[in-house]
């Protein structure tokens, strides 16, 4: 069976990647903590709730196809080894350039250089590495590349599915949704920070894209009927508004302070409902895309982007460090707009060239496929939720997806 492109899903990666950006360089200026856009760019970090929840949806999507045409789910083992050959190179190579390039404000051992380069750093108490430390996320996100096997086979396993099944497994995931602020809430209240990093307290927003792929794949296949989410998503403008609207309260105090000041627990369980709610808006659409968003999101540039968008967000914190030495800025020196748009060229443009250089050749080979692109071009990018007998939407090959937006 052919793959199927979620042509829009590849802007939203590079959104989520801009996101990211602007909310370090944000701190790094100090713009983030002062000043009359300091919530905006405070709350950028959205772009990780937006990341979590396309990897959600991509990843979760072949076993729900698997499911409802019974054939065989994606092997784990190949699965594994795709999301290995996705992420490991470009993660060893920032851990280079960082330990090269970017000094610490106190000693550093080689121990803690090598955690982040296997991703354990969430789980001890290794001292920050300055130009490394966006990849507590990452560390998150790996951990649910390897749940979601068992996960995918606890809700799709079992029984056929039936629109009373599917109706029971979308009843779990929404449960999930609550269960990343309650985690939240309980370690801000034990003062157990390290655990704050950890796949339970954002499992809410991988749940997400897990729901919204078992509700697309319903839709198209005539197992659901039509709800709510039809008519939004017929509604793309109305639910970015109110995607923005929530991101407008999330700025307020009801979330927490921006700088990195300990939440009170009622203001970290709304920080993380606020943000699986945005990341749910901004994803709604995009899955159902109109040909103009289709067009604008997933044209060329929206391909290009969505490529290189993992690039950006693991080079983007070296780069900035090495351009404000550069240039003499010290930290919460000011000067965002001149240190976000040369980040975002040097990063981009360092992205691009690791992208064709390195990580498309390694992909290709680790996979035998000469043709394979994280964002390939020429295939249906159409997108319906309605159900369809001919929709491409039911036929997707059911090997592992298109890497998430940090992938």
């Amino acid at each position: 069976m052919r793959r199927t492109r979620f042509a829009a899903l590849d802007g939203l990666r590079a959104i989520g990647a801009l996101a990211v950006v602007s909310t370090h360089v944000g701190f790094r200026s100090g713009d983030a903590l002062a000043g009359p856009f300091a919530g905006i760019l405070a709350r950028m970090d959205i772009g990780v709730a937006i990341f979590f929840a396309i990897s959600g949806f991509l990843l979760y999507r072949p076993h729900v196809v698997a499911w409802f045409e019974e054939t065989e789910p994606p092997l784990t083992l190949p699965y594994l080894r795709n999301r290995a050959l996705r992420i490991l190179p470009v993660l060893w190579v920032a851990v280079i350039l960082a330990a090269v390039l970017v000094p610490n404000a106190g000693p550093v051992s080689w121990t803690a250089y090598l955690q982040h380069a296997t991703l354990i750093q969430i789980y001890s108490n290794v001292p920050s590495v300055e130009g490394l430390t966006q990849f507590w996320s990452l560390a998150t996100e790996v951990a649910f590349y390897l749940v979601l096997p068992f996960l995918a086979r606890f809700l799709t396993g079992y029984e056929r599915p039936t629109r009373r099944a599917v109706r029971w497994r979308l009843a779990v995931l929404a449960c999930l949704t609550v269960l990343g602020p309650s985690w939240m809430a309980a370690v801000t209240a034990s003062g157990h920070s390290r655990a704050g990093l950890w796949l339970p307290g954002y499992v809410g927003w991988f749940a997400v894209g897990m729901g919204l792929a078992l509700w697309q794949v319903a839709r198209s296949s005539g197992r659901l009927g039509t709800s709510a989410l039809d008519t939004l998503a017929k509604l793309p403008a109305t639910v970015w508004g109110i995607g923005i609207a929530l991101l407008l309260i999330a700025t307020s105090p009801l979330a927490g302070p921006y700088n990195l000041n300990p939440p009170s627990p009622g203001q970290a369980f709304v920080k993380n409902l606020l943000y699986t709610a945005i990341a749910a808006c901004v994803i709604l659409p995009a899955i159902t895309p109109t040909r103009r968003i289709a067009a604008v999101l997933g044209g060329k540039a929206g391909h290009v982007a969505g490529d290189i968008s993992y690039g950006v967000f693991a080079y983007h914190l070296v780069v900035l460090n090495v351009i404000a030495q550069l240039a003499g800025f010290p930290l919460f020196s000011g000067h965002f707009a001149l240190l976000f748009v040369s980040t975002v060229i040097s990063s981009g443009l360092l992205a691009a060239a690791s992208y064709y250089l390195m990580e498309r050749p390694i992909m290709r080979r680790g996979r035998r496929d000469r043709n394979y692109d994280v964002s390939p071009v020429g295939l249906d990018n159409r997108a319906s939720a309605q159900p369809n007998s001919t929709d491409a939407w039911t036929t997707p090959e059911v090997r592992p997806a298109a890497a998430s937006g940090q992938g």
